[in-house]
């Protein structure tokens, strides 16, 4: 699971970088990353790549720049000051960013830039897993729209309570309920 493998990249030493970074603690910043980060990041992967265009998208994303070879010096990597994270966030949210970076915020009580800080430095880890997996699996494009799917699912188990369907409604543009065509329509040109 994806969730695996980023809780075994995510060492303390990680963690402790990364609240450093964001001026926060290490048990903050693990619960904001597993219980509204993650789930935010993958939710949106995962709708998006729904579609076979968004799917082809992503796929040629992970062969070009995220093969997982991040996961091995993570730490390294954000002492470089988080890469390609913005950029990778502008393709996943569009001009969502703000609102997701709000519903972080209320779900994990960090600061509005705290979480900003957090999703420019996890876009590219949570990339790397996914190519680790990608990788690992043998996944091809239609593959990995299955194996986000399901990523996904656990991914809203994890969380806390109910509160990600809510979390992620902003995402809902059209109000019928669902966000699988409202993210589709948004984001099809992911990672392209």
């Amino acid at each position: 699971m994806l969730s695996d493998i980023l809780n075994s990249s995510l060492t303390s030493e990680v963690l402790g970088a990364l609240a450093g970074n964001l001026g926060s603690d290490s048990g903050s910043t693990k619960s904001a990353i597993f219980q509204a980060a993650l789930p935010m990041l993958v939710s949106a992967l995962a709708n998006n790549s729904k579609q076979s265009e968004g799917a082809q998208s992503l796929n040629n994303a992970l062969e070009a720049d995220h093969d997982g070879s991040i996961l091995g010096d993570i730490a390294g990597f954000l002492g470089g000051g988080g890469g390609s994270g913005a950029k990778i966030l502008g393709h996943i949210f569009g001009d969502k960013q703000p609102q997701a970076e709000e519903q972080i915020s209320k779900a994990s009580g960090l600061q509005g830039s705290q979480v900003a800080s957090l999703l420019v430095s996890l876009a590219p880890i949570v990339m790397g897993a996914l190519g680790k997996s990608k990788r690992e699996q043998g996944l091809d494009a239609s593959g990995l729209s299955s194996y986000l799917g399901a990523q996904a699912d656990a991914a809203k188990k994890e969380a806390s309570g109910g509160g990600l369907m809510s979390m992620l409604s902003f995402l809902d543009a059209d109000g019928d309920g669902d966000i699988m065509d409202d993210i589709a329509a948004k984001l099809g040109g992911l990672l392209s």
